[in-house]
């Protein structure tokens, strides 16, 4: 397997696995993957994770946004969590760990594109997710009303209006009452369903400019 052989294969893709190359190419899988690792160390082939690879800027003929990336480097999953919450402007912060949610156990891979951090979620609690045009693609997100369930879920204590208000919260009127409400039931969790019906205060100090940052 030459080089230029490889980019012609995945220049047009965002990342490519082992196993594709392996399929394209006469050679053995050891060899393969001796060749990787020689131009990873080159600078050639940047690894975003075992396994799974990416081009540089200079050999891909397609642009990469990180993000578009949490998808591909573990499955199932979709972007959640406070990462969600800052594309939808509901924090005021900006988050550079993508954090996703999956049924798989827990996983954390950091690369030169950055963290991605996975957080398990039961079968029943993966739902709510969408598809939103970002950059050059579409990404794989949770709801604005599953994001902030997610979070919360993922967060252990309680969800007080105090600590609700500590989070200074912004653009309340994106997430929808009854949607929250209805996702939060899904989970079957009790202090889920406090939670959510104490955004609905939280959301009427924002809109009234009542909390103070």
């Amino acid at each position: 397997m030459k080089y230029a052989e490889m980019t012609r294969l995945v220049g047009r893709l965002r990342c490519f696995d082992l196993a594709l190359l392996v399929q394209a190419f006469p050679d053995k899988r050891p060899a393969i993957r001796l060749q990787l690792s020689r131009w990873i160390a080159q600078g050639k082939v940047i690894a975003l994770r075992r396994g799974l690879y990416t081009l540089p800027d200079d050999a891909r003929r397609i642009s990469l946004d990180p993000a578009l990336l949490a998808q591909e480097i573990f499955r199932p999953s979709f972007l959640s969590g406070l990462w969600a919450l800052a594309l939808y402007d509901l924090i005021p912060e900006k988050v550079v760990t993508y954090t996703s949610v999956t049924t798989r156990l827990p996983a954390r891979f950091t690369n030169a594109y950055g963290v991605f951090e996975y957080r398990h979620l039961k079968s029943e609690a993966f739902f709510g997710s969408q598809q939103v045009a970002y950059g050059t693609g579409s990404l794989c997100v949770a709801r604005p009303e599953k994001a902030l369930l997610d979070h919360w879920h993922l967060s252990p204590g309680e969800w007080t209006l105090e600590r609700l208000e500590a989070m200074r919260y912004q653009n309340c009127d994106k997430v929808d009452q009854t949607q929250l409400e209805e996702y939060a039931a899904r989970f079957r969790r009790p202090r889920l369903m406090r939670a959510a019906k104490r955004w609905r205060q939280v959301a009427q100090q924002v809109d009234e400019g009542t909390v103070i940052l």
